[in-house]
């Protein structure tokens, strides 16, 4: 149990209900998880905004991660926005992303207040970082300082971005919102439609998020990985020098998309780790990401930090 969490001498119906869940779980004689035949992993959860503590396990994928944790609560699973990992606040550096450390706790953050904004874009770049969950929801991960976002109090890290000018882009990955946002016209202004997540009692200051981290996520010596398709694998942290691949692409991603992922960074490690010249490696990503174009730039400067973890 996280610092800080309190405690009720009292049982819930909430609680009554969660207890009775897990009581049901470890009495059934199911056959071990196949991912990890020698450990049962479970994994302890609550509503950031506050709720009883819950229990999920047998998943191998943020959808199923995320459906596990709605059922546990009784919402829906489109309620959630995204999780972060033993603490509840809208902290980006604590993001769940696709790696699960074996003693994480998860805060599930939940839909709270719809907002409307209108922004005048007076320059190209906005100023703010996008990243989504996984799942189909982008939302914003970080806000520049003296940038056009910054000088709009009412939208905030950690707000899920609905739709602009009246398209919803609910559903669309984060590099194609940023696409959205950067190709809109200079000297106009457009509309937004944000959802902030659910707050507990307190009033956090707005955060700018501040410079983020690819270091380790959790406190396990292993990590659960999630992926899209397939199975979810154990694995062990990575070395040093491909760890300091990974965030110098993460930081690539942010320099040239205004997006910051650090599961789309590694994804483009292992895309060009076995490549021998960029050209290979700009098309093993235009195998993985389709239609999406990026920058060649953007490509030679990945391709030249994967070579530097090569190298080391």
């Amino acid at each position: 149990m996280p610092l800080g969490l309190w405690r009720k001498k009292t049982k819930s119906k909430e609680t009554v209900q969660l207890v009775k869940s897990e009581q049901a779980g470890a009495g059934s004689r199911s056959l071990p998880d196949p991912l990890v035949p020698a450990r049962r992993l479970v994994f302890h959860t609550q509503l950031a905004h506050g709720s009883a503590t819950g229990r999920v396990e047998d998943f191998s994928s943020i959808r199923e991660l995320y459906a596990k944790i709605a059922g546990a609560f009784e919402i829906s699973p489109s309620e959630i926005l995204y999780c972060t990992l033993n603490t509840p606040k809208v902290d980006m550096g604590k993001l769940l992303g696709g790696h699960i450390g074996l003693e994480d706790f998860i805060f599930a953050h939940v839909k709270g207040i719809r907002k409307e904004v209108n922004v005048y874009k007076s320059e190209d770049s906005l100023g703010l970082t996008i990243t989504d969950n996984g799942v189909g929801y982008a939302f914003i991960k970080r806000i520049k300082d003296g940038g056009i976002i910054d000088s709009i109090k009412t939208i905030c890290v950690g707000d899920h971005i609905e739709s602009i000018n009246g398209e919803n882009v609910t559903g669309w990955r984060h590099y194609d919102v940023a696409k959205k946002l950067r190709e809109l016209k200079k000297e106009e202004l457009f509309t937004m439609k944000l959802i902030e997540p659910r707050k507990a009692f307190e009033i956090e200051p707005r955060s700018k998020a501040g410079r983020l981290s690819a270091g380790k996520v959790g406190t396990g010596r292993g990590t659960l990985r999630l992926r899209s398709e397939g199975p979810a694998t154990m694995e062990e942290e990575p070395s040093e020098a491909k760890a300091k691949a990974i965030e110098k692409v993460d930081d690539l991603l942010e320099l040239y998309m205004g997006i910051r992922d650090i599961d789309l960074a590694t994804t483009m490690f292992e895309a060009g780790k076995d490549k021998v010249n960029p050209d290979e490696f700009a098309v093993a990503l235009d195998e993985t990401f389709g239609d999406f174009a990026f920058p060649d730039e953007f490509v030679f400067d990945v391709w030249g930090a994967i070579g530097d973890a090569k190298r080391g």
